[in-house]
């Protein structure tokens, strides 16, 4: 009795604390569409101006080319939770062309989206998200596959594989089909078949106009690289040393969201370049506040700050954190099982 009142008094507080800053900026929201599609789209075409003196140039500049288009992609998840404009309409349109740079469908990585929002570190509702980085067995149900399935297993889930190998295999491959979506979700099936005839618009252009090698040899290591970056900042913002999970019926929002969300303490630019999705704690506190507000919201009172932020190097550790021991409370390797 005493414990829920605690917590509804704390859910209070908080949501007092968050929703002053869940307001969009236009103004802040024109400067990061420049700032992120305008400097990707001009770093490209220095990538393709650069052909022409030496590809060692080319190469080394998909790197800040990647890093905005990561940019790119949190102003389409922002649109996607309605708060990078506070249009509707603006934000369909905007993360809709997004999408067709970040080669994720808009409508349907939204909806997919959205069910993590509504379930996650629930150790009950794990069937709400069926990819490998939001989700962990615990070590009783590990210990009870068999050694083929553990093979299988910790196979998909080795850190070459689940960060190196299949992040570009899912942007390039899995997204340009519809493979995993409910029949009766026409609308986000219909995304993903347009995002695609967008793409072959766009690139078949560049081709036309700077031939097909051009294309891949600018392209992609900017996608590679870019969805290397992009999916292992998704998969520590859940999974991390300290990192809370609960069963249905001891999980509560303000909780799971700064026990169980990510503080990734970076340097100023590294959180520009990110799109602040660091402060994941916020994001999950109120997926109304844009990212360009995430950093001054968590400076803005104390209840907001984790008490342990994620440093770098815990972070680079933590891919190796994927499975829950319901004994001890925590998130434990492989070899821990």
């Amino acid at each position: 009795m005493f414990r829920d009142d605690r917590l509804h008094s704390e859910r209070i507080a908080l949501r007092a604390a968050v929703a002053p800053f869940e307001k969009s900026n236009p103004i802040r929201a024109t400067v990061q569409i420049a700032t992120s599609i305008g400097f990707y789209v001009a770093t490209v075409a220095l990538m393709y101006w650069s052909l022409s003196v030496s590809y060692l140039l080319t190469f080394l500049l998909a790197f800040p080319a990647a890093a905005f288009l990561v940019r790119t992609f949190i102003v389409q998840h922002d649109c996607g939770h309605g708060s990078f404009f506070a249009s509707k309409r603006a934000n369909a349109v905007l993360g809709a062309i997004c999408g067709v740079l970040t080669l994720a469908p808009y409508a349907h990585w939204r909806r997919q989206h959205a069910g993590h929002h509504a379930n996650w570190n629930n150790l009950d509702r794990r069937e709400s998200g069926a990819d490998i980085y939001s989700v962990c067995l615990t070590v009783a149900e590990y210990r009870a596959l068999s050694p083929r399935q553990r093979f299988f297993y910790r196979l998909w889930r080795h850190p070459l594989m689940a960060n190196v190998l299949f992040p570009p295999l899912v942007f390039l491959l899995l997204y340009r089909v519809p493979f995993d979506t409910p029949k009766s979700w026409s609308r986000e099936r219909r995304s993903v078949w347009m995002t695609d005839l967008a793409i072959v618009i766009l690139f078949g252009a560049l081709a036309v106009l700077f031939g097909p090698i051009a294309v891949l040899l600018v392209h992609l290591p900017i996608v590679v690289t870019t969805t290397i970056l992009g999916v292992w900042l998704f998969s520590v913002q859940h999974r991390f040393e300290g990192a809370q999970w609960r069963r249905k019926d001891q999980w509560k929002f303000s909780e799971a969201a700064l026990e169980g969300s990510s503080f990734l303490a970076l340097p100023p630019v590294l959180h520009w370049l990110t799109g602040n999705i660091g402060y994941h704690h916020i994001h999950h506190l109120s997926q109304h506040v844009p990212n360009y507000r995430l950093a001054e919201c968590h400076s803005s009172d104390a209840i907001l700050r984790p008490a342990t932020p994620l440093t770098l190097a815990r972070a680079l550790h933590a891919s190796r954190l994927t499975l829950w021991d319901e004994e001890l409370g925590r998130l434990v390797c492989f070899g821990d099982a």
